[in-house]
């Protein structure tokens, strides 16, 4: 594909065209003379001619290829700052649409079906006249859609564009966004989003509403829903301040509202008619949405939203709260991850009985628990239920704090629950201890201590020996379909428990790879499939001249190479390593191996300790257990 001379790419548009870290590109700026200079941007991010690139890369037997989809996305980054591409982005989505309802049209007649635009694509948001300037870019954008379709074509740019502004945009995650859907939404019917972002939650849907106060993610929102063929509605404003959808009543809401907002209108709406259930306390803005969300799904549908932790406790709220499980509004509370957020699935009351019993769920380590304990409340909620799922009786929570947190109210397990976990946990206790006594390596212990000829780290990479990488600037482990290894799980020794979205930036651990962290902690990596996280530092040897458990061992007893006395940060290029042959090395790493192994069994069995104390403890309170010279 031919590159437009106008086009302009960052370091990392470049990194990630050319299926190399964010390091690489500053070392080809650094190494090589020839390196195209910059033609615009900041000294800090600095923006480079895509064809000047593209040529160097070529010449220098780069791979490098610039897809019709990254050239639309680069010449929409070009055309515009930041503060504006949203809005270009959505114009281009609004051209999309237009191709999709009317294929013939731009076939037909070019740039003339222009004219019709306006009035093919009147159901989006904002201005009515959202049509591109450049021609040239709509030209590209077509093609673009004839290659892809034009509902891929978009959710591509959208992906580049939520990529570019990941600090700015708030997204549901997925796994997160389809279990709302699957839990609130029963069959066919309208679902609605008062905080509709760009759309995640109502993408499942074939009738849409929703709202959202930025005007351009408006207009995302809508290009998307619209894009799949389904009816939708979306308007812009504040959903709180101006009911956009002011009498509208979807047969399912679902909503990831914005948390702890301050400004929400506490002042102007005081008597709004949605506070049903109590004027929300001015710090309890999620409250607010909340009683919007009921007001706007019929009696009997359901509200699956997004709440942070401390809503279910916090102080003020607790009248609220009281009332929704007065009314039998609160149906569930669900603890998604260990600090939230929480998902609240409410209930419009339609008159009949309400439940006597909450259910309240941990599924802060396995999602897959929530669906199935919800079917068997909605089912029978006076059901006694197992596991990380329990009913508590609401006239019990109806107390002086009214606290609906799901760690408080940690289910008591059942006898044959509790005789599977308690014997368990006693037999790996056991079995994890006595490993121990033949755990240690065997060592010689020497009469005079042995000076060893050193180099350094740094040397080392000089020479080839070693690869030392790192994570992308930037780089959020947050969420995503792919696991990244974080500084605490390697702390831990845990596996990876971070997650992060596809980029060619990223740098994938390979078994044998030593990583550490900036506090000195150091592992070896036994397995794969796994994305370096940031604040970490991986070392990749060259097995045939320097042995990984070598290398790991005198990284791990590298006190002599810290920054100064008092810092815990570890100065790795000035660590020490012996100079010993490929086979003497590898003896050291085999003693390095097993002491490694000793230490993860350690922590496997406190940890094993640690369980077997607490169910020792819950069952001789529950009265699971009773000491052995008991008697009836």
């Amino acid at each position: 594909m031919e590159e437009r001379q106008d086009i302009t790419v960052n370091a990392g548009d470049i990194a990630r065209l050319a299926g190399v870290g964010r390091a690489a590109v500053s070392n080809w700026r650094r190494r090589h003379e020839d390196f195209p200079q910059p033609v615009g941007g900041t000294a800090s991010s600095p923006l480079f001619s895509l064809p000047e690139i593209a040529a160097w890369l070529r010449a220098n037997g780069k791979s490098f290829e610039v897809s019709l989809g990254d050239l639309v996305w680069q010449r929409l980054r070009t055309s515009v700052d930041d503060l504006r591409l949203g809005d270009l982005v959505g114009r281009a989505g609004a051209f999309l649409l237009f191709l999709h309802r009317e294929p013939g049209a731009w076939r037909d007649h070019g740039t003339r079906s222009l004219s019709r635009m306006a009035t093919v694509t009147a159901d989006l948001p904002g201005s009515p006249d959202l049509r591109l300037d450049d021609l040239a870019l709509v030209g590209l954008i077509a093609e673009l859609a004839a290659e892809r379709g034009p509902l891929d074509a978009f959710e591509f740019l959208c992906e580049r564009y939520v990529e570019a502004h990941s600090r700015q945009l708030s997204i549901t995650r997925d796994d997160v966004a389809e279990l709302m859907t699957r839990l609130a939404v029963q069959e066919k019917g309208v679902v609605l989003d008062p905080a509709c972002g760009i759309g995640t939650l109502l993408l499942h849907a074939e009738s849409s509403r929703g709202q959202e106060i930025n005007e351009t993610n408006a207009l995302l929102s809508a290009v998307r829903v619209l894009l799949r063929g389904a009816e939708a509605r979306i308007v812009a404003g504040d959903s709180l301040r101006e009911d956009g959808l002011a009498g509208d009543l979807a047969d399912a809401v679902i909503c990831d509202p914005p948390f702890n907002e301050r400004a929400w209108g506490y002042e102007d709406l005081a008597a709004d008619p949605r506070w049903e259930y109590g004027l929300p306390p001015r710090g309890e803005s999620e409250l607010a949405w909340v009683q919007h969300c009921l007001a706007h799904v019929k009696p009997g549908g359901l509200v699956a939203i997004l709440m942070p932790t401390a809503a279910a406790s916090r102080r003020p709220g607790k009248r609220i709260r009281g009332n929704l499980l007065r009314a039998g509004a609160l149906r569930a509370v669900v603890t998604l991850a260990p600090g939230g957020p929480d998902l609240w699935v409410l209930r419009r009351p339609n008159g009949t009985r309400p439940p006597s019993q909450l259910l309240v769920v941990d599924a802060s380590e396995d999602l897959s628990i929530v669906e199935p304990a919800w079917r068997a409340y909605m089912e029978n909620p006076e059901a006694e239920l197992s596991g990380d799922s329990r009913t508590v009786r609401i006239i019990d929570l109806l107390d002086d704090e009214v606290d609906l947190n799901p760690a408080r109210h940690r289910p008591q397990q059942g006898g044959l629950d509790f005789l599977r976990d308690f014997t368990d946990a006693l037999a790996r206790f056991r079995g994890t201890s006595a490993m121990l006594s033949d755990a240690p390596p065997s060592l010689e212990l020497l009469d005079e201590r042995q000076d060893l000829p050193t180099t350094t780290i740094g040397e080392l990479a000089k020479a080839g020996l070693i690869a030392i990488l790192q994570a992308p600037p930037k780089m959020s482990a947050d969420e995503g379909p792919l696991p990244v290894l974080t500084a605490d799980d390697i702390a831990a020794g845990t596996s990876p428990s971070g997650r992060t979205t596809l980029d060619p930036a990223l740098v994938m651990i390979k078994p044998g790879d030593v990583v550490t962290t900036v506090l000195g902690t150091v592992r070896m990596i036994t397995q794969s499939d796994a994305a370096l996280g940031p604040q970490v530092t991986l070392y990749r040897v060259d097995p045939q001249r320097l042995d990984p458990g070598f290398l790991a061992g005198f990284l791990r007893s590298a006190d002599g190479a810290r920054i100064h006395p008092s810092s815990s940060r570890l100065d790795v290029r000035r660590a020490r390593v012996p100079m010993l042959p490929l086979p003497d090395q590898r003896r050291y790493g085999t003693a390095f191996r097993e002491l490694f192994a000793l230490e993860d069994r350690l922590r496997e069995t406190r940890t094993l300790g640690e369980t077997l104390i607490r169910l020792g403890f819950d069952g001789l309170v529950d009265g699971h257990l009773r000491p052995c010279d008991q008697r009836v």
